[in-house]
């Protein structure tokens, strides 16, 4: 049900589009253009950048939000939380800014928080779609270098490990979130951590949590990361993340799951 603003009566649920990203200058105009479809506000949240990120995304009509100095992927979606808040979102939907996530899927990422079947809805990259003849010659996008895959498939595993709920790409930053879910989840996480510190909170706090297959376009300039070092970093913070909120507490979460 649309949310009942203090002022007016809205017609339909306002959505933000938060896009944190990280010197994306040669692309980040052209995901705003199309995430503007979609969107009441896009708003790019620029984690110290020192290319022309900032004044691109504000040429193509986003409102941006700058740090500084870099402050980490999680540091970003913490902004893009506390912006959807101030901006009174009823959902919000994140994705890079990169140009490997397409902001025309967007809708397909909202259907089910709009028709009030989810709380957090994954895009994932790993989910197969009815694809026609076209889109099964276009589809080799979407796949993974093999050292990539192994390190997502690594740190899906330790999330999804002793839960009946689980999940296909934990990953993925292309998610929509509802106005209950935004306001109940706290993001402590400055790195990439955050992706499954979101999962394990929304898991504990008996959210719904729903995936749709999207596509993923590969590419050299999409990070600047060590994939090795970076894999390993969020594999480590996963393992601390579960052990000290769940594995610690087994108790605590078979009584979420039963609630599940």
């Amino acid at each position: 049900m649309p949310q009942t603003d203090k002022t007016t009566k809205r017609t339909k649920p306002k959505v933000i589009v938060a896009i944190p990203c990280l010197n994306e200058g040669q692309f980040i105009s052209d995901i705003v253009t199309r995430a503007r479809k979609y969107a009441d506000v896009v708003i790019v949240i620029d984690d110290g950048s020192t290319d022309n990120t900032a004044e691109a995304a504000e040429k193509a009509g986003a409102k941006v939000i700058k740090h500084e100095a870099r402050q980490g992927a999680g540091a970003a979606t913490r902004t893009a939380f506390e912006a959807a808040k101030r901006y009174d979102a009823d959902i919000l939907v994140t994705l890079d800014g990169d140009g490997q996530h397409n902001p025309y899927e967007i809708p397909q990422v909202l259907a089910p928080v709009l028709r009030g079947e989810a709380d957090l809805v994954i895009g994932s990259r790993f989910l197969q779609p009815n694809l026609n003849k076209f889109q099964q010659i276009s589809s080799s996008f979407n796949h993974a270098p093999k050292y990539r895959k192994f390190g997502i498939d690594v740190i899906t595993w330790l999330y999804n490990f002793g839960s009946k709920k689980k999940v296909s790409d934990s990953q993925s930053c292309f998610r929509a979130h509802s106005r209950r879910l935004i306001e109940a989840i706290n993001i402590t996480e400055n790195g990439f951590g955050f992706s499954v510190q979101v999962l394990i909170q929304a898991r504990r706090k008996n959210f719904v949590i729903r995936e749709v297959p999207i596509s993923c376009i590969y590419h050299l300039q999409g990070s600047s990361l060590n994939p090795i070092v970076h894999g390993l970093g969020v594999t480590l913070k996963v393992v601390k993340l579960r052990f000290k909120n769940e594995l610690l507490n087994p108790r605590r979460r078979n009584k979420d799951e039963l609630k599940e």
